[in-house]
């Protein structure tokens, strides 16, 4: 076995990569903290080919420097929109057809590995490092998705979070560019 090469990755110019079509997920951050947490997403983003990201509240927006940092240029790729109230962008997306899930624990939320119900159109809302998505998006949702945890702190870092749902639908979807 063999790394790759840069080279044999096969890697998207950025116009290649505006142009290719992308999977109908867009990710929703709601008031997060860490600029650094903004730019891990949206190098997921960019890795799944994702619709967009949906930046709202008081979280960081490009262009700014600790973004810049951690996504490598994926900011620079992945189209993105800032709401300065999280309603607002809610709207759009269900005016544009989009089911919307928030990433959180609460009553009734579904493990990951048993979402089942995967529309075509999807919009993950992810929340602050602390105290999650509000309950007032929550009410807005069709839904909660929870990322099962056995460990004593049960909560992940934001952008883990978002790896770890991103990747599980993307990969047990039709959605994906297979």
């Amino acid at each position: 076995m063999r790394k790759l090469s840069m080279e044999e990755l096969n890697r998207k110019s950025v116009d290649e990569f505006k142009q290719a079509d992308k999977l109908p997920v867009i990710v929703v951050l709601e008031n997060i903290r860490s600029a650094y947490n903004v730019g891990s997403v949206f190098r997921t983003a960019d890795a799944f080919l994702l619709g967009g990201i949906y930046i709202c509240g008081y979280t960081a927006h490009p262009p700014h420097k600790e973004i810049k940092k951690t996504a490598l240029g994926a900011e620079e790729t992945v189209p993105w929109k800032y709401f300065k109230d999280i309603n607002e962008a809610i709207k759009e997306l269900r005016d544009a057809g989009y089911y919307l899930y928030a990433v959180e624990q609460a009553e009734a939320s579904v493990h990951l590995d048993r979402f089942e119900k995967k529309p075509q159109k999807i919009a993950v809302i992810f929340g602050n490092e602390v105290t999650g998505v509000e309950q007032a998006t929550i009410e807005q949702t069709d839904g909660c998705i929870e990322i099962p945890q056995s460990g004593m702190k049960h909560s992940l870092n934001v952008s883990v979070a978002a790896g770890i749902v991103l990747w599980e639908l993307v990969r047990t979807t039709s959605l994906s560019h297979k």
